[in-house]
């Protein structure tokens, strides 16, 4: 779609800012945010409201040669409900199906733009805008989830739209299976770590809007460029938390993208096959809920 009412774009300049907070904060996610939690009997608040801020050096886009400083604060929100739970693995996502070893939910994620005069790659083409990705995901635990460490395979499916916050574009398709393993508590403190590994593909149009060069956008060095679907690359993750107390927590984490032998590694724009972003944040939990749920 090329615009949106304007309800709707004042709704996902919300939405974006929030997922952009939690994109931030998935390096590394706090023991709440998990969906694998320590010892049995543990509670924490049902909700909590306070503020993030988070910040990093990270690539302009998948396989691209520059890195760029990305930077957000905010107030955020989490609600721990049954079926409906906000700041939890994403923005928000909807708990369709829950078992001892499956869930299905619909969630919310996002990426943040890149001014392409910054980039030389793509110097005289239109900007890479907001990212919102909406979709299912289907999640299988592979250990009990009620263990000190977890291990689970997930795979995402989400239509992706973006935005200038004056229109809203939708971009196509991303599949997104991802291994993941986390420890809690490490060596018996607030201490937790996550690695994942994460192959992504891009169908239906996305992989256009990082790597098709259009005729009028062709220049020296740069030659028009038809993309086709398929396989975008595979990001190997690694993310620290540290909570210094239940109400402030520290995070960091680094990411490596490999993206050689991808669908489009001919493009001009595919610069190159490795890339690495680094980042980290404070959450400050400002006002709990006195009713506790167990995690």
């Amino acid at each position: 779609m090329n615009t949106a009412p304007r309800a709707t774009v004042l709704g996902l300049v919300v939405a974006v800012a929030l997922a952009a907070a939690a994109r931030a904060q998935d390096t590394a996610p706090a023991v709440e945010d998990l969906p694998v939690d320590g010892d049995a009997g543990e509670t924490q608040p049902l909700w909590e409201i306070g503020l993030v801020g988070a910040g990093g050096y990270l690539p302009d886009y998948p396989a691209a040669d520059e890195n760029s400083p990305q930077a957000i604060a905010l107030p955020y929100a989490v609600y721990r409900g049954d079926f409906f739970r906000l700041g939890d693995r994403g923005v928000a996502r909807g708990i369709f199906a829950d078992t001892s070893r499956f869930e299905l939910d619909v969630g919310i994620d996002a990426a943040f733009r890149v001014d392409s005069d910054d980039n030389d790659a793509r110097d005289g083409m239109d900007d890479l805008d907001y990212l919102l990705e909406v979709g299912p995901r289907l999640t299988w635990y592979l250990l009990p989830r009620r263990q000190q460490n977890s291990l689970y395979l997930s795979f995402a499916g989400r239509a992706v739209l973006s935005t200038d916050f004056a229109n809203v574009r939708y971009e196509g398709i991303t599949l997104a299976p991802r291994l993941t393993y986390w420890r809690n508590r490490i060596g018996g403190s607030d201490l937790n770590a996550t690695v994942w590994v994460e192959p992504l593909f891009g169908f239906d149009g996305l992989n256009d809007y990082f790597y098709e060069v259009e005729p009028n956008d062709a220049r020296p060095g740069r030659p028009a460029f038809e993309a086709d679907d398929g396989y975008i690359g595979t990001e190997f993750s690694l993310g620290l938390s540290y909570g210094f107390s239940e109400r402030l927590r520290a995070f960091g984490g680094v990411q490596f993208g490999y993206w050689g032998n991808s669908a489009n590694d001919s493009s001009p724009l595919h610069r190159d096959d490795v890339t690495i972003g680094v980042g980290g944040g404070l959450r400050w939990t400002i006002f709990a809920s006195e009713r506790r749920v167990e995690r």
